[in-house]
């Protein structure tokens, strides 16, 4: 595949406060760690104080890829040994249990983590570098995750649904299997998809197991370890900040001043605290965790504890304690020897309200990297592009827009009376003059006829454009095809379309594509063309 980079500021689709952090904007130097960038790196590794249990941390890892029904792969299995060494880091991202792994930027986090582990080795060869791929297994909303779309069609698993996505039994999910199944069509890549599929989600009791099986099948050869924090070991390990943060509300006082200091260099919070940021975990139950009237209650349930019983649960009972948004970031810099953490545009800036936070417990803050952004085209994408006069990054424009500025440098005529209205304007100030002196009164008269003169103009102007839109209607017809095609619904491919009909057309070779492309340092979006 041919690969084009521009910058994340030409494709318009990412907030002004992404591009300002990717421009080491230093009104937002206080709100991160080091720059995504190699010396960054040297400055972090040669500070880190790793607080993560390493031996737990090999520990639940070997013991959740036994229950995926079938060998570790070597690369897998040496990256989990790694591990138990204090020179071996890792570099994380994390996502929900999107059906059948959900828009095709969770593919893209992954393999831009895969790829910043192997730059790191290349540039500090006595130290190792592991991807993490971190399931979102305590998640509860369930309506984001359970579809996909493919092909631009909605599949959903309908399904009764309650407490942590992970735990949810997968039973039910044929219909939805079956859908995607038919979309991705019969030949070999797509019968060897369709079979990991079915596997995956019908041979694994819950969505945790299917989703590992799922993203393993696709990943093992390149190391990825596939973390479910939702352990009693790990939570153990967080007792002590769970204990504090509940009963002191640090993390709601830290991230509500953070949230008033970004705001002050024009940052708009992307998630608030709650005076409480943890949820109480049974199977089938994750609620809110408030306090009022002395106790701390648990929402939609009888469950309630004074403080003493509060403290007493959380030390025997850790695992019963879920972390929400903004403390789940602290939570997993606490079980891992991390280095990064790579995610999307929202998350960065999200992740920029809680430096202080992580500052509060003594957590060393990850050097924030914004995932690979890629764009797919199998529309012989340079020669139609030629051929229409436009550059690569013209796509981008909103189609009214690039129409309208491709027909302005096509046109042989001249679109606007400017000019003439210049004119008209100068002879209305003579008019107003005159009438002025002959009745003062008249003056507003006469501005009343230029104004609506001036609309009759405007109008004239709309029906020449119309009129040359008319005589170049082919022309713009492949404009709006090439839009339409790489941009459905309006938005980035990345953020709906589903990575499946791109495996089905390229098989695994697909990922390596994406691992041969992708530059995480290089901070650039990536237009991929066959």
């Amino acid at each position: 595949m041919k690969a084009t980079y521009i910058d994340y500021s030409e494709t318009r689709s990412f907030s002004e406060g992404l591009i300002r952090y990717l421009a080491n904007d230093p009104e937002l130097a206080p709100f991160s760690s080091e720059r995504a960038d190699i010396q960054g790196f040297r400055n972090l590794i040669n500070r880190k104080k790793t607080i993560a249990d390493r031996r737990i941390l090999a520990e639940v890892l070997t013991a959740q890829y036994s229950r995926i029904g079938c060998p570790v792969h070597a690369s897998v299995q040496q990256n989990i040994e790694l591990l138990l060494n204090n020179n071996t880091f890792t570099v994380c991202t994390g996502h929900q249990l999107n059906l059948f792994t959900g828009p095709i930027y969770f593919i893209f986090k992954i393999v831009t983590a895969i790829n910043l582990a192997k730059e790191l080795k290349k540039n500090f060869p006595d130290k190792d570098f592991v991807p993490v791929y971190w399931m979102a297994t305590e998640d509860h909303d369930f309506a984001e995750i359970n579809h996909t779309y493919i092909s631009g069609k909605k599949i959903s698993w309908e399904h009764e649904a309650a407490g942590a996505t992970g735990r949810l039994q997968t039973a039910g999910m044929e219909n939805a299997i079956k859908e995607y199944q038919r979309i991705l069509g019969i030949s070999e890549h797509a019968a060897f998809l369709s079979d990991l599929i079915y596997k995956a989600y019908t041979e694994h009791k819950n969505l945790a197991d299917s989703s590992r099986y799922l993203v393993n099948a696709l990943f093992e050869e390149y190391g990825l370890l596939i973390l479910d924090a939702d352990d009693r070991r790990f939570k153990k390990q967080f007792s002590s900040i769970i204990t504090d943060d509940i009963i002191q509300q640090n993390s709601f006082k830290n991230i509500s001043e953070a949230n008033d200091n970004l705001a002050k260099v024009g940052i708009e919070a992307q998630v608030n605290p709650r005076e409480i940021n943890f949820f109480y975990l049974l199977d089938g139950l994750r609620e809110r965790i408030v306090f009022e009237n002395g106790r701390y209650h648990i929402l939609n349930s009888d469950i309630s504890f004074n403080e003493e019983k509060l403290i007493h649960e959380i030390n025997e009972h850790p695992e019963r304690f879920s972390p929400n948004v903004v403390m789940r970031p602290v939570y997993q810099e606490v079980i891992l020897p991390n280095l990064a953490y790579i995610g999307g545009g929202a998350e960065i800036i999200y992740w920029l309200q809680l430096k202080q936070n992580f500052d509060y417990y003594g957590v060393d803050f990850p050097i924030l990297l914004v995932r690979n952004s890629a764009m797919f085209s199998s529309l012989n994408l340079e020669n139609k592009l030629s051929r229409l006069d436009l550059h690569i990054k013209d796509i981008f424009k909103n189609v009214e827009d690039l129409k309208k500025e491709w027909i302005l440098n096509h046109t042989e005529h001249s679109l606007n009376l400017h000019d003439e209205w210049q004119e008209l304007s100068s002879i209305f100030e003579k008019i107003k003059l005159r009438t002025y002196k002959i009745d003062p009164s008249l003056s507003p008269s006469s501005e009343a006829i230029k104004a609506r003169l001036h609309r009759a103009i405007k109008n004239l102007e709309i029906k020449l454009m119309k009129a040359e839109k008319r005589n170049f209607a082919d022309a713009l017809s492949q404009i709006e095809q090439v839009k339409t095609k790489l941009f459905p619904n309006g938005g980035l491919q990345e953020r709906s379309e589903n990575f499946g009909l791109f495996y089905v057309k390229q098989g695994k070779s697909f990922i390596q594509t994406l691992i041969e492309n992708f530059k995480p340092l290089d901070l650039k979006f990536t237009i991929l063309e066959e």
